[in-house]
């Protein structure tokens, strides 16, 4: 393989959650720092609230990004508007300790939290080319609704399903249940559809099991979605794939197969430099990441070092 020659693409940068490193992620300033720092996309998880609207969120539950507590789907939209989504983030304590600072361009603290509208607003005011990879988040309790309410508002924002494309907008639609992209499929076609896969947990989550019959069933569930996932790349029904890194190393023969038989690889969770040459050696095309402006970078040296007919572009 080797590494590509400049003039080969360069992976596209997907910013996971925007650039969640920089600001809390998911919130408006997370995608407008994305947008701002030249990342090609956005990624983000969507749920619905308590009166069914689509916000942008990865928990079932609030504690970890807000100073509010229990189930996300317990709460409407303007209770989750009246919570605090960004104090929590590392980053935004100033030396003090004391207040959070958000650049005035990206919205107030009580503008932070985002509906799946409003995130199509912001990456199609971006004025450029930009992916938006929408990610349905399951287990849902409003089951196939979720599907339902992401889908009509793509199409009332403009979304084409055919093309994928709502302007310059290219929308693609991503779970861990195949069920959920079956669900979309006769909608979208396969070139928006991307399943996510992940090596199987060698434990179960202690919450999804109790006792060893229980951890059986339970790993077996794991894996059959895990392989109905790899068969819908397999079979061509989704044009994307989305394995992990950890996936990727320990699978490396199945996903090279995949690129040669044509589909995009979507790599998550990319944030080192030694998983960003790794990926560019093996022509992976996106690579997702909390920290878009670093493999931005990274991507380009890396092309420009391991290209000897271009010595002077690494200067």
């Amino acid at each position: 393989g080797g590494l590509p020659t400049v003039g080969a693409v360069l992976p596209l940068v997907i910013a996971h959650r925007g650039a969640s490193a920089a600001f809390p992620e998911h919130t408006r300033a997370a995608l407008c720092h994305a947008i701002a720092v030249g990342a090609d996309g956005l990624e983000c998880d969507v749920q619905l609230t308590r009166d069914r609207e689509v916000v942008l969120w990865h928990d079932a539950t609030l504690d970890r990004t807000s100073d509010g507590r229990g189930a996300l789907a317990d709460r409407t939209l303007a209770e989750l508007r009246g919570l605090d989504v960004v104090s929590w983030h590392a980053g935004m304590a100033d030396a003090g300790g004391g207040r959070t600072r958000l650049p005035a361009a990206y919205g107030g603290p009580g503008e932070q939290l985002l509906t799946l509208c409003e995130a199509l607003e912001l990456a199609s005011s971006a004025g450029r080319p930009l992916r938006l990879a929408v990610e349905l988040k399951h287990p849902s309790p409003f089951g196939r609704e979720l599907e339902e309410r992401v889908l009509r508002e793509l199409v009332a924002a403009g979304w084409d399903p055919e093309t994928g494309l709502m302007g310059e907008v290219t929308v693609s639609l991503m779970s861990f249940d195949p069920g959920a992209l079956a669900y979309v499929a006769p909608l979208t076609g396969p070139d928006a559809l991307c399943p996510l896969i992940d090596l199987l947990p060698e434990r179960v989550p202690s919450r999804l099991a109790r006792g060893p019959v229980s951890h059986a069933a339970v790993r077996a569930v794991v894996g059959r979605s895990l392989a109905d996932a790899e068969a819908l790349v397999w079979q061509g029904r989704a044009g994307l794939a989305g394995p992990s890194v950890a996936y990727v190393r320990r699978h490396l023969a199945d996903v090279k197969a995949w690129l040669a038989a044509g589909r995009r690889l979507r790599v998550w969770t990319v944030n080192e430099r030694e998983d960003v040459e790794f990926l560019l050696a093996q022509g992976v095309q996106e690579l997702t990441t909390d920290r878009p402006a670093d493999v931005a970078r990274w991507v380009t040296e890396v092309a420009t070092s391991s290209s000897a007919s271009a010595p002077s572009a690494a200067r």
